[in-house]
């Protein structure tokens, strides 16, 4: 963690919205800044915790009167760690939230996503695929997911949604520091970079031949899910070890991508774990 230790002192005015600092996180909400700068905004006491207690590089802290009354440790260890804290108003609270109703504490951290070399190894038990996710909530929720069932990767393959998009980030509810995460433009290098450190590639897919309680888990595993409209592309399909489907008990046609990955990343983490002991 970094930042200027330099706090303001008792009784000064909160930063408004058109304080410069906080102009210049608002830009953060942009792609563009983001990866021009290198860094994106972490919004919410469980991100904003998860940013300070587990490795997350944090710049500075802005927050409310009523969030810092509300968080009084966050901000504590916080200032222990030499981050900025800076006070501001509602109204500058409201320009950095992309939410009806702003938590009041936003964190401005470092990009979270590392080099595909560091992530891809062998080693890795459970990898997660996300392969043209285009919801940023899907694939907030999808690394919650990987990280409740102790996913060692998230990778971001193709023209999957950029993971520091403030939606992603609070339906991550803090996981994005958790499981390694990177981004690969090329899917086909993603998915030989799974099998190169030694991961089972297994492609979800509705129409697949084979169910996945007829899936034999216990050897490192890369979970490959596709896109929420259209799935996985046939060339991505033909690329995979294999491909599985969930079977519908009921009348419910498919599940959507969330739930589809929570269904199938569990299975395969809780007959991993069973088959360990």
């Amino acid at each position: 963690m970094t930042g200027d230790s330099a706090l303001p002192q008792p009784g000064a005015a909160p930063f408004t919205e058109r304080t410069p600092r906080v102009v210049a996180a608002r830009k953060l909400t942009r792609r563009a800044e983001r990866e021009k700068t290198g860094r994106f905004l972490a919004e919410g006491a469980n991100a904003v915790e998860a940013a300070l207690q587990d490795g997350g590089e944090v710049y500075e802290l802005f927050v409310t009167e009523r969030a810092a009354a509300q968080h009084e440790r966050l901000l504590t260890v916080a200032r222990e760690a030499g981050v900025r804290v800076s006070p501001i108003t509602d109204r500058a609270a409201d320009g950095l939230s992309e939410t009806v109703t702003p938590q009041g504490i936003v964190a401005v951290c470092a990009l979270v996503d590392r080099p595909q070399e560091t992530v891809l190894k062998p080693g890795a038990k459970l990898v997660v695929v996300l392969v043209d996710v285009a919801d940023p909530g899907n694939a907030g929720t999808v690394i919650r997911v990987a990280d409740a069932a102790g996913a060692d990767a998230v990778v971001l393959a193709g023209d999957s949604v950029d993971p520091h998009n403030g939606k992603c980030v609070r339906a991550a509810a803090g996981s994005l520091f958790h499981p390694a995460i990177t981004r690969i433009r090329d899917v086909g290098a993603a998915l030989k970079a799974c099998s190169a450190a030694g991961l089972r590639t297994l492609g979800a897919h509705g129409y697949a031949d084979t169910e996945l309680d007829q899936v034999t888990f216990g050897e490192p595993t890369a979970w490959v899910f596709g896109n929420e409209a259209h799935g996985l592309p046939r060339e991505v399909l033909e690329t995979v070890d294999l491909a599985v489907k969930i079977p519908m008990y009921g009348r419910a046609e498919s599940l959507n991508l969330a739930t589809a990955a929570a269904v199938c990343v569990y299975t395969n983490a809780m007959a991993s774990r069973a088959a360990a002991t």
